[in-house]
């Protein structure tokens, strides 16, 4: 049973009596897809219908005080959302131990084939141009609808961006979120947003803020999604607001007035100089682009470019267009938590090898001919090759930003204030984000390439990143050329029109 719901961009204000009266042997959990503080994530099926949906536990054995605050809010704000591009909360489902009056409690959502960050981080996968556009205007366009409802999400981050094989982008983990007022005077927490998605207001101290919050982490996603890696990881704070400060420049009243009354703001005050970077550091992103990432990241919020103001960018109306979802490759599934653990088995599995061999030394050999050239080496159809296209995978070279493991070391993806990402609720003060809490790879992600579908140039002072054709892409890539001029948006209707029918 699933609640009443309003039309798509409505709010849904009908209770549902029926949430929490099924119980969660209606599902067969069939996989792991997640897990955090709270509990677990599953991939499960409804046994009567056979449809899949994600199961998220909500702990309560931590919680002294009855049902957790962040599982409440979530619940709250999911129940209110419609929208195409806000994850769905189906229903609240139940199980009981031996003892009646402790059991479990099952948020039902509906199933995502992967988030952004599980997805970038597989192994030869190099979003085109048209494509970031495409999932940078979904999240824009699920954002401007949760702003305009009044709820800041502040907890943007690639984990916690869901996307199916349909190619479609939703909003989830609203375990932080919380309605907001417009005059911005009621006093908020700034202990929320992964830290190296959090703006330089809240590490400086401010609890006075709105949507702005939230604009400087889709900076952030947007800047890490054509760059290939995220460009702010601090390992704390203080070298959080550094690298900022190093990148956006120092601030000061001409530049952001009233800044120096934020509480933290004499403490952490830069003790010299520092100029704005940006344009000169990312001179190779194409020019809209710089543009729209130079509004997403100022340091002043109340100058901060809004979420309805970004997808009115030229970036989106420009060649080449933001594709149409359903024109996506599919990928095998792929969530951060899975892409971790299996970094972590392969790691495990080095070091074994590395100590049997110190324990078994063999003596020395003559090393493999060269191959001739021209020739490649035959490759075995395995079930982690690409689903589309014809291509065997390329090994990733020396590109220019490789050789160095991303993200603090010994940590996970996220910083150590991470949140757990995806379906999870969130974790003040856990290891690491997203599902899991393994290091990164060695390599780092590659930046997109152009819309013809090849490869461009390595960005300037870089090497080529090593990739030949992406294997999960036909050659010229599933979008083709745009004819010349803005011709007509394929996500449907114009600049004036891309709201649908819900309040602006």
């Amino acid at each position: 049973m699933s609640m009443p719901i309003a039309a798509p961009g409505q709010l849904n204000l009908t209770e549902s009596p029926s949430w929490g009266s099924r119980s969660v042997d209606c599902f067969e959990k069939l996989e792991q897809i997640g897990e955090g503080t709270y509990g677990q994530v599953y991939m499960a099926k409804e046994i009567k219908t056979g449809e899949i949906v994600a199961l998220k536990k909500i702990r309560m054995d931590n919680e002294r005080e009855g049902f957790p605050i962040t599982a409440i809010r979530e619940i709250k704000i999911l129940k209110k959302l419609h929208h195409d591009n806000v994850i769905k909360l189906k229903e609240i489902v139940t199980s009981q131990d031996d003892n009646k009056y402790k059991g479990g409690i099952y948020m039902v959502f509906e199933y995502m084939d992967h988030d952004l960050t599980g997805l970038a981080d597989r192994p030869g996968i190099r979003f085109s141009v048209p494509q970031i556009k495409c999932y940078m205007r979904q999240l824009l366009t699920g954002l401007h609808y949760c702003h305009v409802n009044q709820v800041l999400h502040r907890d943007i981050k690639g984990s916690n961006l869901l996307i199916d094989n349909e190619g479609n982008l939703k909003l989830a983990d609203f375990g932080l979120a919380r309605s907001f007022s417009n005059d911005h005077q009621g006093n908020l927490t700034n202990r929320v947003i992964t830290l190296w998605y959090r703006p330089p207001e809240l590490l400086l101290g401010t609890t006075k803020y709105g949507p702005a919050v939230d604009m400087w982490s889709v900076g952030c996603i947007f800047a890490e999604l054509l760059h290939g890696k995220p460009i702010f990881p601090g390992k704390d704070e203080p070298e959080q607001l550094n690298k900022i400060f190093e990148l956006c420049g120092a601030p000061d009243e001409s530049n952001w007035p009233g800044v120096s009354k934020n509480p933290w703001y004499v403490n952490f005050k830069p003790t010299r100089p520092m100029k704005r970077r940006l344009r000169e550091v990312f001179r190779h992103f194409d020019r809209h682009a710089l543009e729209l990432l130079e509004r997403m990241l100022t340091l002043d919020p109340t100058q901060r470019i809004s979420a309805k103001d970004a997808l009115d960018a030229e970036y989106f109306w420009t060649d080449p267009l933001p594709c149409d979802p359903k024109s996506l490759p599919k990928y095998e599934s792929s969530h951060e938590f899975q892409t971790k653990k299996k970094r972590q088995q392969q790691r495990q599995h080095e070091e074994n090898a590395k100590r049997q061999k110190l324990q078994h030394p063999q003596p020395h050999g003559r090393l493999p001919p060269i191959q001739q050239s021209g020739s490649r080496p035959q490759m075995r159809a395995g079930p982690n090759q690409p689903m589309h296209g014809s291509q065997p995978p390329v090994a990733a070279g020396p590109g220019h930003h490789y050789g160095r493991p991303r993200g603090p070391s010994g940590g996970g993806r996220y910083p150590p204030s991470g949140t757990s990402g995806g379906y999870n609720h969130p974790t003040h003060g856990g290891q690491g984000g997203g599902y899991g809490s393994g290091p990164y790879p060695p390599q780092g992600r590659a930046p997109p390439y152009g819309s013809s579908g090849m490869p461009g140039g390595a960005p300037r002072g870089g090497a080529g990143s090593g990739y030949g054709a992406p294997p999960n892409y036909p050659q010229g890539g599933p979008y083709g050329g745009s004819g010349a001029g803005r011709g007509s948006n394929m996500m449907g209707g114009n600049r004036n029109q891309q709201y649908g029918g819900w309040q602006q």
